[in-house]
């Protein structure tokens, strides 16, 4: 009984190795498998191993010979990548060079797995020599002196049309500013202007009246009641805001019966009652009627007079359709300006910038 339990433990253990080797394999490449004398390849060794497995792969410093003629000239850094499943790659990395035509067999690299041997496949490497004209030496040539690039127009065409562009955008700015310049702006200013009040206009034109009124003879007396009733005509319209120099007596008189009272206006209708009589029907007035109707006319406007009237006058500018115009256009004109200067400059900047790595 004991012996076979040996003999099934032994049978396990034959079987557990090969799924064991199953789990680990060994991949290597070479980057090219032709190459000049002289001339570097990369060498890469890769291992499949389920995760915590050791790997070891062959030690080799510059200068050895992985097998003669195929020479080690850099170590690189080796590197790990996750897998599915649990397994990780892992890979190692040199650079071979060989400096004899000939090709070369290089087999199976050792790699080790929990210091177990794993084989990767053999490989070819094939080095080609330069081939030199031996019979006839004049035709080799040392090497050249350093000699400037030659001028290619592909290389600057795109910086001399931008630099045109450049130009043009410079002469357009200049013209829009010359314009600016010559055209004057529309400048509105808001005049302050001393205002005598309507009361005191018409008080001081009454004084005049006053001056000559003991000079008015009967042909005088015509102009004398026009002078008076035009007076009070402007007056009017200043104080109420009616136009009582295109109105008759009648229509002034109707109007004011709506502004002041009735004895005022009596006292006035008489006034303007003698006066379209003087006026058209060639009345006779004394002088004591003319003082009377002078007195109603000042004592009328005393008693309607606006307290506390401004004495001045704010006048503000006319603005036509065309100033509009003329002032939009040169708001256009200046905005545009602004934006062709910044895209002037914007572009002579990236000029500037590519000619300094052309050239350097």
């Amino acid at each position: 009984m004991t012996k076979k339990i040996y003999i099934l433990l032994w049978a396990l253990m034959l079987v557990a190795i090969p799924v064991s080797a199953q789990n680990v394999s060994v991949e290597a490449k070479i980057d090219s498998t032709v190459i000049f004398v002289g001339q570097q390849t990369g060498f890469h060794l890769g291992v499949t191993v389920k995760n915590g497995q050791k790997v070891q792969f062959p030690q080799y410093q510059p200068l050895d010979h992985i097998i003669p003629g195929v020479e080690v000239v850099e170590i690189l850094p080796t590197d790990t990548q996750k897998l599915d499943d649990g397994y990780l790659r892992v890979s190692a990395h040199y650079t071979l060079t060989s400096f004899e035509d000939t090709l070369y067999y290089i087999p199976a690299i050792k790699v080790k797995v929990n210091d177990k041997d794993f084989e990767s496949k053999s490989l070819a490497l094939k080095v080609l020599t330069v081939k030199v004209d031996t019979l006839h030496p004049n035709q080799v040539y040392p090497a050249k002196d350093v000699q400037d690039n030659p001028f290619l127009w592909e290389e600057w065409s795109r910086l001399l049309w931008l630099s045109a562009a450049v130009l043009a955008l410079f002469i357009i700015s200049l013209l829009m500013f010359m314009r600016l310049k010559s055209e004057k702006p529309i400048v509105f200013k808001v005049k302050i202007v001393k205002r005598i009040p309507a009361h005191q206009k018409a008080l001081n034109s009454i004084e005049e009246i006053k001056a000559k009124s003991t000079t008015v003879t009967v042909d005088d007396a015509k102009a004398y009641y026009t002078h008076l009733t035009d007076t009070l005509r402007r007056y009017m319209m200043e104080r109420f805001g009616f136009n009582a120099m295109e109105m008759t007596s009648a229509e002034i008189i109707s109007r004011l019966r709506q502004e002041e009272d009735q004895k005022k206006i009596d006292e006035l209708t008489m006034l303007f009652e003698t006066a379209d009589l003087v006026k058209f029907a060639k009345y006779s007035v004394g002088v004591s009627e003319n003082d009377h109707n002078l007195i109603s006319a000042i004592d009328f406007i005393n008693t309607t007079k606006q307290e506390n009237a401004p004495t001045e006058e704010r006048i503000e500018p006319t603005v036509t359709e065309k100033d509009k115009q003329t002032i939009r256009n040169r708001r256009i004109l200046k905005w545009s300006l602004v934006g062709i200067v910044l895209a002037t400059v914007a572009l002579l900047v990236y000029v500037v910038w590519e000619l300094i790595l052309l050239c350097f």
